[in-house]
């Protein structure tokens, strides 16, 4: 953003300004609550703020606005589901099974939901909400192994006709979606790419933390080039080779958005 551009060349002195959309953005998940649910959470997420100043004043450290909006999420959509799904309006009477069902609906995100469901009605339950905390007792362990659906070869082979020659097909997606088709490679990992990632002598790049560079196919490296053409055309000092109007004056990745 603007405000990256100037501080990091010394043109103007930092603001909260992220501390302020950081409030903007827990707000926006508070009020997407259902009503009859909404002041317990607001009341753990005043606990929690006041957890965090607590712990800069102290010199620790505290948990990242990041990890606080994330347990904000996961109650609205638990909220949501007990709502919509269990007809329950009220956290009294939710039970082990409302958890377990609603921790089924995203086997793969179990165990950071169970932490957050946790201390949620960890606090709860101090604060005489709940008599029974449903969380205890469940575990976090999850089978190993995909629980994804799989796409045909018909429709992988119909993803890279329309990634690498369909000229409408934004540069993002078809690089997101050669380097996961052909390289097994996470939204994070595409995201987080940088442009020193990228060896042109051998046409290769350093995805995540995996140990050795990762050679690219053609198709896969005419798409990354099409990619970086796109970049070129913001004029932007961002190190990320995925760059949007939103962090071409930063140095951030581009969001998932």
């Amino acid at each position: 953003m603007l405000e990256d551009f100037f501080t990091r060349h010394g043109l103007a002195l930092p603001t909260d300004q992220s501390e302020r959309l950081a409030a903007g953005r827990r707000r926006r998940r508070l009020d997407a609550v259902p009503d009859p649910l909404r002041l317990a959470v607001t009341a753990f997420d005043a606990s929690r703020m006041r957890a965090q100043e607590r712990a800069r004043r102290a010199g620790t450290r505290p948990r990242s606005n990041h990890t606080l909006e994330t347990a904000l999420a996961i109650l609205r959509d638990l909220a949501h589901f007990l709502i919509a799904e269990r007809g329950k309006d009220g956290w009294e009477l939710v039970d082990v099974h409302d958890i377990e069902a609603f921790l089924n609906t995203l086997p793969r995100a179990r165990k950071r939901r169970l932490t957050v469901l946790r201390q949620f009605f960890r606090f709860a339950r101090a604060q005489h909400l709940v008599l029974v905390d449903p969380t205890r007792g469940l575990t976090g362990g999850e089978a190993r192994g995909f629980r994804g659906v799989t796409l045909t070869l018909d429709q992988q082979r119909g993803l890279f006709r329309r990634w690498t020659t369909d000229e409408t097909v934004h540069p993002h997606a078809a690089l997101v979606g050669m380097l996961a088709l052909l390289h097994g490679a996470s939204s994070t990992e595409t995201r987080l790419l940088q442009i020193d990632d990228v060896d042109d002598t051998t046409q290769s790049l350093r995805l995540g933390k995996r140990p050795r560079p990762v050679p690219m196919d053609p198709a896969s490296w005419t798409v990354l080039q099409r990619c970086l053409a796109h970049r070129e055309s913001w004029r932007t000092d961002n190190p990320h080779v995925m760059v949007t109007k939103g962090t071409k004056a930063g140095r951030s990745p581009a969001s998932t958005a």
